[in-house]
């Protein structure tokens, strides 16, 4: 029996070697088999490793060249994809267009001298350039070396010597002659500053402001000379400088045909100790042109002081007279005719001048107007001019009304006085038949007398300010009688005026000398006719100039004739001084109808620069209530 083994296997010394040596056989086959096997399994797995990485490149990390060919690229703009390629048109596109569309606007806009032009000033803008150096052509005095009027020099130098302290030099000559008419004179600077007030916007949009303003400063620093502006009260005033009558045959002004700077006679200085037409008038224009100075506080207050302390003197009734009674040399030429016009005029003028309400109540106290005849709806009355100041006066308050509607206690003379406005503007109108007209449409507001552009410029600019007035307000026109007209009836009426003395006439002439082609050549006038050659004539020598039939050698660039007679006939002779000599009040009426026709700087007006010095209309406020205290 042999023993067995319990584990499994011989016990056998034999089976043991023997298997040993199976054992070492197989293990030496398997690790070969093991070998091969490992080296096959090494060979798949790279192989499916790299099916693999193809795959996921494929379609999960970046595509083969065949796909990058099919594949859309995209641009991410942040809250939107685009197609690269459509990104790319795009901008393509907008340089494109910069280069060949906006570059060249760059370009060329930014070329000195190829700036966009604005549009040509109107008729009204070029004859107004023209109209306001008239002014610069009539100066008195020392004259600043701006003013480019190349044939004027300084002139007048003596006046008022040795009368006067400190001289009456400076001003403005009125006409054709050498003589400083006051009245008138004031009246001219009234009537500037008004328009200043108004249309300081449309001065400065054609580059005029700064020249008006010195044009009235000239006129307002000698009417301060005038009166002795530093006395609380006066006792004359100065009224003229110079003069001379027509059949005269001594050395004056009117017998000697001189220009100012050779002037050698003797130019008297004539006073009034009785003068309140006057006294108002020069109060107006100094408290007017105050207003125009606000922004010159030092100015503007000795302008109010010089037309306050006139109000005593123009108010008195010891020294109620005409500036022109018994002076020969003025009634003339420029008689006065009445008085209370002036005190209205200067009352609304000192009211808006300083707020004080003694001057509104001057103006409205019914005793005042009623002298004047301001409702006596006269045809005579309602034509503005140097001798009339109603129809102003009465649209000036009428602003009042208008604007600020101040009620009692002045409510009933303002509704008269608008009323009153009301019916002078129809007046002018032509289908109502209150002035004759000329075959060729000007209006006959001076009755068939000589110079009639001058009143028919003063009508026109009223009646375009009316106007302007009630578009302002809104108000679309007003009613004559039962028949109601628009605003723009009154502004086509001012424009065909103003239009025929621009050459809109049956003699296409121009009766502003410079403008058009067509204008007066022989301006009675003397600095205008006698040669700026520096040679001084005499007294009688400068005749000849006068008397020649050529034109005068020195265009009095912006002077307004006296105009034609009611046939629309104009003769350019020097003799006949009604048609060609100019004035200064004409001008002044000429500059403000312009200056409110012309469309450079629109066609509102300045509501607010009048009422400056005006106070509030209401009660002021209670003051606050104390703290509480418990």
């Amino acid at each position: 029996m042999h023993p067995g083994n319990v584990w499994g296997g011989s016990l056998d010394a034999v089976d043991s070697d023997r298997a040993a040596a199976e054992e070492e056989e197989r293990r030496r086959t398997m690790s070969e088999w093991d070998r091969g096997a490992l080296h096959s399994q090494r060979l798949t797995a790279e192989h499916d490793r790299s099916q693999l990485d193809e795959t996921q490149q494929s379609w999960l990390l970046a595509p083969n060249d065949s796909w990058k060919k099919k594949k859309k690229k995209y641009v991410n703009l942040g809250c939107v994809s685009v197609s690269r390629t459509a990104f790319m048109w795009t901008v393509g596109s907008i340089i494109v267009l910069f280069l060949v569309v906006a570059l060249p606007i760059i370009i060329v806009k930014s070329l000195p001298g190829k700036k966009s032009m604005p549009p040509p000033p109107d008729n009204y803008t070029l004859a107004l350039h023209k109209a306001i150096q008239f002014f610069d052509a009539q100066k008195s005095g020392k004259l600043p070396k701006k003013n480019k009027v190349s044939w004027r020099g300084d002139s007048g130098l003596k006046d008022g010597q040795p009368d006067v302290v400190g001289g009456l030099v400076g001003g403005y000559y009125d006409g054709g002659s050498n003589i400083k008419f006051h009245f008138p004179m004031a009246f001219s600077m009234t009537m500037l500053s008004w328009s200043l007030i108004e249309y300081s916007h449309k001065y400065k949009a054609i580059n005029e402001y700064d020249h008006m303003r010195d044009v009235l400063k000239w006129g307002t620093d000698y009417l301060l000379l005038t009166f002795n502006n530093s006395a609380t009260r006066l006792d004359h005033i100065y009224t003229q400088v110079g003069g001379g009558l027509r059949d005269s045959d001594s050395p004056n002004d009117i017998y000697c045909w001189q220009k100012p700077e050779d002037m050698s006679y003797d130019r008297p200085v004539i006073s009034s100790t009785s003068a309140a037409d006057l006294g108002a008038e020069v109060a107006a224009a100094l408290a007017a042109a105050s207003i125009v100075f606000n922004d010159k506080p030092d100015y503007a207050k000795k302008l109010k002081k010089g037309a306050e302390v006139l109000y005593p003197f123009f108010r008195s009734k010891s020294r109620r007279r005409r500036y022109s009674d018994g002076q020969p040399t003025s009634q003339a030429f420029y008689n006065s005719t009445s008085m209370f016009d002036e005190f209205m005029w200067a009352g609304a003028w000192l009211y808006y001048a300083t707020g004080n309400k003694t001057y509104i109540q001057l103006a409205t106290t019914p005793s005042v107007p009623q002298t004047a005849k301001a409702f006596a709806n006269r045809p005579e009355l309602m034509v503005p001019s140097w001798n009339n100041k109603l129809p102003g006066a009465m649209l000036l308050m009428t602003r009042y009304r208008l604007f600020l509607n101040p009620g009692f206690p002045y409510e009933n003379m303002l509704n008269r006085y608008h009323n009153a406005t009301g019916i002078t503007m129809c007046a002018y109108l032509k289908q109502y038949n209150v002035f004759n007209r000329t075959s060729g449409g000007l209006i006959q507001v001076n009755l068939g007398k000589p110079r009639p552009l001058e009143y028919v410029a003063h009508a026109s600019f009223l009646a375009s300010l009316f106007a302007d007035y009630l578009n302002s307000t809104g108000v679309p026109g007003w009613y004559c009688g039962p028949d109601f007209v628009k605003n723009h009836v009154l502004k086509d009426f001012a424009q065909s005026q103003i239009d025929y003395i621009l050459g809109d006439n049956p003699l296409k002439m121009s009766y502003v000398v410079g403008f058009g082609k067509k204008f007066p050549r022989r301006v009675y006038h003397r600095g205008a006719t006698i040669p700026n050659d520096k040679k001084r004539r005499s007294c009688r020598e400068g005749l000849k100039y006068r008397d020649t039939k050529n034109h005068n050698p020195n265009n009095i660039t912006g002077a307004m004739v006296g105009g034609p007679n009611k046939l629309d006939q104009f003769h350019d002779l020097r003799n006949n001084y009604n048609a060609s000599e100019p004035t200064l009040s004409g001008n002044a009426g000429l500059v403000a109808a312009l200056i409110s026709l012309t469309s450079s700087g629109d066609y509102r007006i300045d509501k607010n620069s009048m009422f400056s010095s005006v106070p509030p209309l209401y009660p002021p406020a209670p003051p606050p209530p104390k703290a509480w205290k418990p």
